[in-house]
């Protein structure tokens, strides 16, 4: 039986699902290229400055030298089969990083070995945290000026709070990078600089290099035998662990996230990459080493319903992404959990309750595809035709109804008013706009109640400007876009509560609702929650329950200020009261809830929040005083400053989006170009009441 073509459970330990992450320009494209072209996948190796990669595909991607969409494929590698995820790094994109790490089973971390941890690898190694996804790290970019692997090393110490563990050491560094010490074989790999890199020597260490990695492998090897009782025993005994007893005991560590192992190299330069997808074969975990996900009981949300990796199980699989083909129509990406996805099987939707029809399955190669018969649990996949499914959704057997954890999504910070140029048009732009922001969550549209314009928001400047792009290529529709706005919410700073009686025909039938609603502010960044507070004294059937929260979450999306969303508030339903059936229906219980909501919030004291972002500034020492001053101007707070290895400051600072708009341009006149900054999403606050009269005035809300 071929390994990479498992008939029973067992067989899954020879798969690996891993996705690539990192900060922007860490090299994660160029790594996952050379992966593939290694592993004979690709006959050439596609560059990132030349717009010819597999796996950056989209036209927006090769134009620009970024990865935009997080992109699949699966290749082969010493008998085992490896599921592969390229995710981006610009901040802009974290959905996909999000729903990408949500299905995945393991992480390589990529590191730019001149700047070590950068804001956005922070980002996502949070959302690796959050998942419990076990990495693996590569210190990319050794053969640049300025390369510092132990720095590297440092600052994943330092600001990620983890525990890297070195498997490997340069040797060399900058323009004299030939080649990596593997600390577990003591052996030294050696590339030479002619062809690709297909070919390196393994040779005994260097002599000049022999005592210091004597020390730097002592080192290892004693924090990789704490992982193993009985090694660790042996060890202290004077045995000598053998590598392969090494790499057990290491990947034990890596599983339970108390180790991440570090191997090093240049992938542009073709030096290091085979050692590293040996490590996602060494210290990965297979479907069979994760936990079995846990769902719920669609009808019992207290009921927990265990989802183990066995093909012969009721199937369960989860909607991670959605893409729209020219030709094949829409693409639902899912990972399968437990049993088997078959082309003709029916699948149930909870969330939805509707049933979908798998018609045609198949495996993903960056845009290009291949049919299958079936997908098994612990299988990355994509499925052509359904309807009814979003990305988050569960599909599973009727037979035994299951709802896994849905993907959170980003709220988005920016938005844009956009109009078809042509009144015939409209409704073309409105179908496109539909189908990309079913495709990207993190993308909204809503229709200005005020001014009927519709308002596009997303997570920065360039997702707004990629969205139009596509809107333009794909879906060849010509808009009027206007000026970016900042998104802004709103928030309860006090607890209230807001009843509603709904006693009137509709649609010629008599209709009776009374909803009494208890609402309360909650920390950032919990979200919306609607908790059942009747307790056993009154039992409301589940379809009016449904509807009460509905009219409560729709109401929930347009705030008393100024029509921006709510967020962070919690509602508790007091009371319902209801009179015959006749007169009882969910349209009144909805309409009373949603009232109920508006009501509560006019006793509560609300506030306007804007987006606040997380800037990290690289400034030459010569400008530093006059990019504080600037940031002070913004309402910017420097919380720290901090000198870098080659001269410059790196300054870590925040400042409210509404004052960063064009704030590369000003940068760079400051600094007459020398300084350069990431900026991201921190979290929604308090607007000074000054700002909020300036913002409520343009928007005429006064």
């Amino acid at each position: 039986m071929s390994a990479l073509d498992p008939q029973n459970v067992g067989e899954l330990k020879w798969t690996r699902n891993f996705g690539v992450m990192a900060h922007i320009d860490a090299g994660k494209t160029t790594t996952t290229e050379r992966i593939l072209y290694y592993s004979g996948k690709s006959y050439k190796i596609g560059e990132v400055h030349d717009g010819d990669t597999v796996m950056d595909w989209m036209d927006q991607e090769q134009e620009r030298g970024i990865t935009i969409t997080a992109a699949a494929t699966t290749v082969s590698w010493k008998d085992h089969r490896l599921n592969i995820i390229d995710t981006p790094g610009h901040v802009d994109f974290t959905i996909e990083v999000e729903r990408s790490l949500r299905v995945l089973d393991g992480a390589i971390a990529v590191f730019d070995g001149v700047n070590g941890v950068e804001p956005q690898t922070e980002t996502v190694w949070r959302q690796a945290d959050k998942y419990k996804v076990p990495r693996i790290c590569f210190i990319n970019k050794l053969d640049r000026v300025g390369a510092d692997f132990v720095m590297s090393i440092n600052s994943i110490k330092e600001k990620l709070q983890a525990n890297p563990i070195p498997i490997q050491v340069p040797i060399g560094i900058e323009d004299s990078f030939v080649g990596v010490v593997d600390l577990i074989e003591n052996k030294a790999l050696i590339w030479d600089n002619s062809g690709l890199g297909d070919n390196f020597q393994i040779t005994d260490i260097p002599e000049d290099m022999a005592s210091e990695v004597e020390k730097i492998r002592l080192e290892t090897v004693e924090k990789i035998v704490e992982f193993d009782d009985s090694l660790l025993e042996r060890y202290l005994n004077g045995e000598v662990p053998t590598a392969e007893e090494l790499r057990q005991a290491l990947r034990k560590g890596t599983l339970s996230l108390k180790a991440f192992p570090v191997l090093c190299g240049a992938a542009f330069k073709n030096k290091g990459v085979q050692p590293l997808i040996d490590a996602t074969i060494f210290y990965l975990p297979s479907p069979l080493d994760r936990p079995a996900i846990v769902g719920k009981d669609p009808e019992k949300e207290d009921k927990e319903i265990k989802c183990p990796t066995e093909f012969d199980e009721p199937t369960v699989a989860l909607a991670f992404k959605i893409a729209n083909d020219p030709f094949a129509g829409t693409l639902t990406y899912i990972r399968v959990y437990s049993g088997v996805v078959k082309v003709g099987d029916s699948m149930l939707n909870p969330r939805t309750e509707k049933r979908e029809r798998i018609q045609k399955l198949v495996k993903m190669h960056a845009n290009s595809r291949s049919e299958l018969q079936l997908l098994r649990a612990g299988d990355l996949g994509a499925v052509i035709g359904l309807k009814f499914t979003a990305t988050g959704d569960t599909l599973c057997d009727a037979k035994r109804p299951v709802v896994l954890e849905r993907i959170t999504f980003p709220e988005p910070v920016i938005a844009v008013a956009i109009e078809a140029k042509s009144s015939a048009d409209q409704d073309k732009m409105m179908s496109g706009l539909e189908k990309l922001s079913k495709e990207d969550p993190s993308c909204r549209l809503r229709t200005d109640m005020e001014t009927g314009q519709t308002l596009l928001s997303g997570m920065g400047e360039l997702h707004l400007e990629i969205l139009i792009d596509r809107l333009l290529r794909e879906h060849k529709v010509q808009v009027n876009v206007g000026k970016p706005q900042v998104s802004y919410r709103e928030a309860l700073s006090a607890k209230a509560e807001g009843e509603c009686t709904i006693d009137r025909m509709m649609a010629g039938d008599p209709q009776f609702a009374k909803v009494v609603l208890v609402i309360e502010p909650l920390p950032r960044g919990s979200g919306i929650q609607f908790v059942n507070g009747l307790g056993s004294a009154q039992v409301i059937a589940q379809p009016l329950l449904k509807a009460i929260e509905s009219g409560f979450r729709e109401a929930a999306e347009v705030g008393p200020i100024a029509s921006y969303p709510l967020i962070d508030l919690r509602g508790t339903l007091k009371k319902v009261e209801m009179r015959d059936p006749q007169s009882t229906s969910e349209m009144a219980f909805k309409a009373a809830s949603s009232l109920a909501l508006r009501d509560a919030v006019k006793k509560a004291h609300v506030q306007l929040l804007e987006p606040i972002m997380k800037l990290e500034l690289t400034s030459p020492d010569d400008f530093v005083g006059a990019v504080i001053g600037d940031l002070n101007s913004r309402r910017g707070k420097v919380h720290s400053m901090m000198s870098k290895a080659g001269g410059g400051q790196l300054i870590a600072a925040e400042a409210p989006l509404m004052t960063l708009f064009g704030y590369a341009t000003d940068l760079r006149s400051i600094s007459q170009g020398r300084a350069s900054f990431s900026m991201e999403f921190k979290e929604y606050s308090p607007v000074p009441p000054k700002t909020r009269d300036e913002i409520l005035n343009r928007l005429g809300r006064f």
